[in-house]
C-alpha cells in the first residue's frame, strides 16, 4: 500500500464517515473490513443476511461492524416509502419499491445514503459498474449544478516523475461511452475538482487527443477543442489545456517542442480522455505495465459518494476506495 493512501486514510481518521459496503457474498469484503477495522479510519456498514455471514464472513471478526439485515431491519419499511416516493413518476409502488430493496442489497445500501443513515456506499467487486451506479442514478440524482455524472481513476503511480509525485486522474474511464463536448468540458471540471479534493494539490487538466495544438485535423480533434475551450469558459479559475497528446502533456521536454507556453503541458497531473475506450485502456495499462496502484472508478458529480470497484479489485484495493469515500463525503 502506497504512501499517498495512507495519507488518504490519516485525512479519513480526521473525520470519520460511515461507510456502506453491500456486498457480502465476497469474501474480498470481510477481508477489507478487517484491513479497515485495524487502521481504523471509518465506520462501516454491512448490509448481509444472518446466512451470508455465515457462508463467507466465516472466520472473520466484525466486532464494532454494523450488519444491517433488509429483512429485519426495522428502517426497511420507511425506505421502501421513500423509495416508491422518488419513483413514483416511473410507475413504482411501495410493493415493487419493497421487493427491490428486500432482494437488492446495493438499492438498500443507496437508500440508507439517501435517508442520511450512511455518509457513502462502496460497491462493485461482484456488481457490474451498471448495477453500482443505476441506484445511485435514480436515487441520488446529480450533485446541484452538475450536468453530468462521470468516474475517474486514481492511478498512483510508484517511483514516477510526472503527475503529483506519481499520483493522477484519468478521466472518464468508467462510465461516459462517448461524451460530448459539453460532457468532456463538465468532465475536465469536476476531474480537477476531484483532484484538488483527493490528493490536496493543484490540478493541471489536459484535453488529451492524439493531435497537438493543431498537428492533426479530424472530428475527434475538433470535439477536443471545442471542449477545452468550453471547460476554460466554465471554469474559468482551472488550469485546463488542450488538446495534447500523451507526450505533450506530461513531458517537459515534449512539451516545450509541441505546447510551449501552455500552463498545462509537461505537468499534466489530470488526463481527460475523448472517450472511454481510450481512457479504460489507458488506466489499464498503466496499472499492469507501471503496477501502478488504481482505485476506481470513482464517480463525480453525484449528489452523495458512491463508488465503484473493479471485479478484479484485492481486499487492499477495497479498503482504499472506502478511505477515498470517507474523504469525498467529507467535502
Amino acid at each position: 500500500m502506497s504512501e499517498f493512501i495512507n495519507q488518504v486514510k490519516k485525512r479519513a481518521a480526521a473525520d470519520r464517515k460511515t461507510i456502506v459496503l453491500p456486498e457480502s457474498s465476497d469474501r474480498r469484503i470481510y477481508e477489507a473490513i478487517e484491513i479497515i477495522r485495524k487502521d481504523d479510519y471509518a465506520d462501516v456498514i454491512l448490509i448481509a443476511s444472518p446466512a451470508d455471514v455465515a457462508a463467507y464472513g466465516q472466520g472473520f471478526d466484525l466486532t464494532g461492524v454494523t450488519v444491517v439485515d433488509p429483512a429485519t431491519c426495522d428502517k426497511t419499511e420507511e425506505y421502501a416509502q421513500a423509495f416508491a416516493e422518488l419513483r413514483k413518476k416511473k410507475g413504482m409502488t411501495y410493493e415493487q419499491a419493497l421487493h427491490i430493496l428486500l432482494t437488492d442489497y446495493v438499492y438498500f445500501g443507496v437508500m440508507m445514503v439517501k435517508m442520511g443513515d450512511a455518509d457513502g456506499l462502496v460497491s462493485g467487486a461482484c456488481h457490474t459498474t451498471a448495477d453500482t451506479l443505476r441506484p445511485s442514478l435514480q436515487i441520488l440524482k446529480t450533485a446541484p449544478g452538475v450536468k453530468v455524472v462521470s468516474a475517474f481513476f486514481l492511478m498512483v503511480v510508484p517511483n514516477c516523475e510526472y503527475g503529483e509525485h506519481g499520483a493522477l486522474i484519468f478521466a472518464d474511464s468508467g462510465l461516459v461511452q462517448n461524451p460530448s463536448v459539453d460532457e468532456l468540458a463538465t468532465i475536465a471540471g469536476t476531474s480537477a475538482a476531484s483532484f484538488r479534493s483527493l490528493v490536496g494539490a493543484e490540478p493541471h487538466v489536459a484535453m488529451l487527443s492524439h493531435s497537438t495544438k493543431g498537428s492533426a485535423k479530424h472530428d475527434d480533434v475538433t470535439k477536443v477543442v471545442e471542449a477545452t475551450r468550453l471547460a476554460k469558459e466554465q471554469f474559468p479559475n482551472e488550469l485546463i489545456d488542450g488538446e495534447l497528446q500523451l507526450d505533450a502533456a506530461i513531458v517537459p521536454s515534449v512539451a516545450a517542442s509541441k505546447a510551449p507556453g501552455s500552463p498545462v503541458a509537461g505537468r499534466a497531473n489530470v488526463l481527460v480522455f475523448p472517450d472511454l475506450d481510450a481512457g479504460n485502456i489507458g488506466y489499464k495499462l498503466v496499472q499492469r505495465f507501471a503496477k501502478a496502484e488504481a482505485y476506481g472508478p470513482l464517480t463525480q458529480g453525484l449528489a452523495r459518494p458512491v463508488n465503484d470497484l473493479s471485479r478484479g479489485c484485492s481486499a487492499e484495493d477495497i479498503a482504499g476506495v472506502v478511505a477515498i469515500t470517507a474523504v469525498q463525503a467529507q467535502q
